[in-house]
């Protein structure tokens, strides 16, 4: 299961009520953030989710609406008494920003281990899988994806048919083969069909790609920008290269998506649910993000609860 809340959905400033724009994962103890601007701690304290469980940072870019938050919130997690060390990703130029953010946060009980992305090559974390994407912004600009894999079902009766000890059982969910009375037997001898797994897509600031559907697709929830809802803001979108509501809602539908939360809004944008049907006419399944939008992804044959505003998973 994959625990999400958004902890702003505001873009370049923060206005009364809508913080700049953030996600928070958790999975099991562990919690994963996705940007960090300005006032993501506040945030994450008034939602209640815990600092001390924060074990990796993805920054999409280097712009301050997506960074500036980090001398804070490391504090903050330092002050929660994490110990454990903690692993920030993002794209060519990270290294050099985190550095100059951390000369007013220089002293912490845990190591800060930058990460700069040049491939698409998955990361593991926390038995999940982090993935990226460049896509097209001003400055270098990744989209993330979070993936939790599902093993195969176990076959106890298949199992006790070829003679394995119970004790033998674990190895063989765990992918390994065994040795039964001088012959192999292996996982797929007792393990079922694949099962689909759980997945997640992360993606602000750009304008649209060739390449997002299939780096999405079959998303169980996408957070994408919407900075401007109007059609009329088209040029603005292009200019400034940022999305409107019709072009990540088309997105959404070509990545064959679930869900679809919109955030990132412009200041100018300050009733986003007036757009609402700019993105439903094309992606039936969109929710206007808002802080503290709460939602848990799960297996299939697992019951779901529905997203909720307030609410903290």
């Amino acid at each position: 299961m994959i625990d999400l809340i958004l902890l702003g959905t505001s873009g370049t400033i923060p206005l009364p009520g809508r913080p700049l724009s953030s996600v928070l994962g958790r999975v099991g103890p562990e919690l994963i953030l996705f940007d960090c601007g300005e006032g993501t701690q506040v945030s994450m304290r008034r939602w209640g989710w815990g600092f001390k469980g924060l074990s990796a940072i993805c920054l999409s870019h280097m712009h301050g609406d997506h960074v500036s938050g980090l001398p804070g919130l490391l504090l903050s997690v330092a002050n929660a008494g994490r110990v454990e060390p903690m692993d920030i990703y993002g794209p060519i130029g990270t290294r050099i920003v985190v550095a100059g953010l951390r000369v007013i946060a220089p002293r912490l009980p845990y190591e800060v281990r930058v990460h700069e992305l040049t491939t698409s090559d998955g990361l593991d974390w926390n038995g999940t899988t982090i993935a990226t994407l460049p896509v097209d912004h001003a400055i270098p600009c990744l989209a993330f994806r979070l993936d939790l894999a599902r093993t195969r079902r176990f076959q106890p009766e298949r199992a006790r048919a070829l003679g394995v000890p119970i004790e033998e059982w674990k190895l063989l969910q765990q992918g390994r083969s065994v040795t039964v009375d001088g012959r192999q037997v292996r996982p797929e001898d007792v393990l079922g069909p694949a099962r689909r797994g759980i997945r997640f897509g992360y993606v602000t600031d750009t304008r649209p790609t060739s390449e997002m559907p299939e780096f999405l697709a079959d998303s169980d929830l996408l957070v994408i920008e919407g900075t401007y809802g109007d059609p009329a803001d088209a040029e603005n979108a292009i200019a400034n290269k940022h999305l409107l509501f019709s072009e990540a809602a088309e997105i959404a539908r070509a990545a064959r998506a679930r869900q679809l939360w919109l955030t990132h809004f412009s200041a100018k944008l300050l009733e986003p649910a007036q757009y609402t049907l700019e993105a439903a006419r094309i992606f039936p399944d969109t929710t206007i993000g808002q802080e503290g939008l709460t939602t848990s992804l799960r297996f299939d044959d697992e019951a779901a609860p529905t997203p909720s505003p307030g609410s903290t998973a």
